[in-house]
């Protein structure tokens, strides 16, 4: 099953849409994630719409209409592994014990709102994915979003795509 892991896409307010390469990628996935801030409507609709299943919650720049439609944190099992939702884990520092004490029984968690790239593992052994942003860079070099797959193994192939600006070379 492959995975695509997205946040912080903040349409309209750091990008008009979202960019191509992601949606080429939206059509490839078996599940899309969405760790929050989509700000507009219009982003969940048409990501409900063109994706093989949608995981997805509110983050803190969401208004109430997006709230209203979904959680806080969402889980879903994938091939036996145990994934978990939420836009907001708190400060770095402490990020893997806070984890731990948050959410038994996960064994990824996905997390946004830094719009910085993140993967480690906390003691308790929760794999802790932050896919950056695909539209907002902030101080990183790229905007980003993660792909992955769940095999036997669990979660493999995790990649980290940066989103190709228009007119480069993908």
């Amino acid at each position: 099953m492959r995975l695509l892991m997205i946040s912080d896409t903040h349409v309209p307010h750091r990008a008009r849409e979202l960019p191509e390469q992601v949606w080429r990628e939206v059509d490839e996935a078996d599940l899309v994630i969405h760790a929050g801030d989509w700000v507009e409507e219009a982003v969940l609709d048409a990501l409900r719409e063109r994706s093989n299943v949608l995981v997805g919650v509110h983050g803190n720049n969401d208004d109430v209409a997006i709230r209203s439609r979904l959680p806080e944190v969402a889980h879903v099992e994938v091939g036996g592994l145990r994934i978990a939702v939420v836009h907001e884990t708190g400060p770095a520092k402490g990020r893997e014990q806070r984890c731990d004490a948050h959410f038994p029984g996960v064994d990824v968690l996905v997390f946004g709102h830094s719009h910085i790239p993140w993967d480690t593992t906390t003691p308790g052994g929760i794999r802790l994915l932050n896919p950056g942003s695909p539209t907002d860079r902030r101080r990183q070099p790229a905007c980003t979003y993660l792909t992955a797959t769940v095999d036997a193994r669990g979660l493999a192939d995790l990649r980290l795509h940066e989103v190709k600006r228009p007119g480069t070379a993908e």
